[in-house]
């Protein structure tokens, strides 16, 4: 099985380079650029199919901007990311109530890894 996606168009072999989705509700035909992963609800097309697209009568087709160079990381990127290793890398407050203890926020239910779960404030 190859890895490069292909148009799901029949009879078009050409790699895809936009995912095709369908917003029912709004009567709206949404094109952008290829998703990361293959849906089963979505249609990856191939850029001659893709400019191509026409919707049924009453739709609208919305384009979004799609990037044909490789991505690559902001300076924003790349600042959050350093934000993230300091923070990750900072030694964790004791807390005064003993070795071990810490303050558990009242409002808090439960807690999985960095996660907390949250008690809704009663009004």
């Amino acid at each position: 099985m190859s890895p490069v996606r292909r148009c799901s168009r029949t009879a078009c072999g050409r790699p895809a380079v936009a995912t095709l989705t369908y917003v029912y509700a709004d009567s709206t035909a949404v094109l952008g650029p290829l998703a990361t992963y293959a849906e089963p609800h979505c249609y990856d097309l191939c850029s001659e199919h893709s400019e191509r697209l026409t919707a049924p009568r009453g739709w609208e087709v919305v384009r979004l901007a799609t990037d044909t160079g490789p991505v690559r990381p902001s300076g924003d990127d790349l600042e959050a990311l350093a934000n993230a290793v300091r923070e990750a890398a900072r030694p964790q407050e004791r807390s005064q109530n003993g070795p071990g203890a810490r303050d558990i926020d009242p409002l808090e239910v439960a807690r999985r890894g960095h996660l907390r779960v949250l008690r809704s404030p009663e009004p």
